[in-house]
């Protein structure tokens, strides 16, 4: 499986028994999946496209669009007779004189009421024959929009994999400082004990506590091993791929809360500069694991 992305596009139409529709399907990001569905006229198909959509997405805000229309429709009309001979002997009360002419006919025609369109009905077997084929057709959009939310996936697979190494790099970059920094401790440390113990004045209880203390509050040795631990997870999930998202935002939190702590800790400029980049890396990745489905 490959990552997918929750923004795309599918479009796909369809024609049968006197109709033809065409459905249009958008998505955009969105915590969890909620499918809005326009069905203009044919909502009795609502609960089966919800269904269909929710087979293949996990993730997403998808809107899911059906226009239908009846193509060449012939349009047959029906004359009020009774109302029309209402009319007409009305007119003539009012002329008796003289008959009626064709054009008089015709304006009685656009009374109200007088010609009426006639809607044409359609029996259960073809609106169930209609409904099948229109919910074929939704399945080639909703694969189209599958496609197109896959393509997006591969650039977003590339961007968060470019991410980790970046994450890594300052990682590595970071361990070197620390490295660096509990050899100068330790330097120091000695110093210190030969400069106590020429004084005469050295406590070696109170000289071990300050020596723990300090190491435990400059060591960020733990937290550069958690964020090698969350690179290899992340590096795992984008690998498998498939609805990873929420699991890579949880991540990104990890990542972030390990930065913050060695920034914490951090008492000189090389590891303080590290952190920083670590929290402005993260910051991107999270900002496109906001994509991934």
């Amino acid at each position: 499986m490959t990552v997918s992305s929750m923004t795309g596009f599918g479009r796909a139409e369809g024609a049968g028994e006197g109709f033809a529709w065409v459905w249009e399907l958008r998505s955009v990001n969105g915590k969890g999946l909620d499918v809005r569905a326009r069905l203009n006229g044919a909502e009795r198909l609502e609960a089966p496209v919800r269904d269909a959509v929710s087979k293949v997405f996990k993730r997403g805000n998808i809107g899911v669009t059906l226009n239908v229309t009846r193509p060449g429709e012939n349009t047959s009309y029906r004359i009020n007779r009774d109302l029309l001979a209402d009319l007409v002997r009305l007119a003539e009360e009012f002329d008796s004189s003289s008959k009626l002419g064709a054009g008089t006919i015709a304006d009685l025609l656009n009374v109200r009421g007088v010609l009426e369109a006639v809607e044409q009905t359609e029996d259960d077997a073809s609106r169930e024959a209609r409904e099948t084929a229109m919910m074929a057709t939704l399945e080639i959009a909703i694969a189209q929009l599958a496609e197109n939310r896959n393509a997006e996936g591969v650039k977003l697979h590339d961007m968060l994999l470019g991410h980790i190494d970046r994450i890594e790099q300052t990682v590595t970059k970071a361990e070197s400082c620390a490295g660096a920094r509990v050899e100068a401790i330790r330097a120091r440390l000695q110093r210190q004990i030969g400069d106590l113990m020429d004084a005469g004045q050295f406590d070696a209880d109170r000289l071990h506590q300050e020596a723990a203390l300090l190491a435990t509050k400059v060591d960020v040795r733990e937290e550069i091993d958690r964020l090698k631990a969350h690179i290899a997870a992340a590096r795992s999930m984008i690998g498998k791929g498939g609805a990873i998202g929420r699991k890579l935002d949880f991540l990104c939190q990890e990542f972030n809360r390990e930065a913050n702590t060695l920034c914490s800790k951090a008492n000189d400029i090389e590891l303080t500069s590290c952190g920083m980049d670590l929290k402005v890396i993260i910051d991107q990745l999270r900002e496109q694991v906001q994509n991934v489905e």
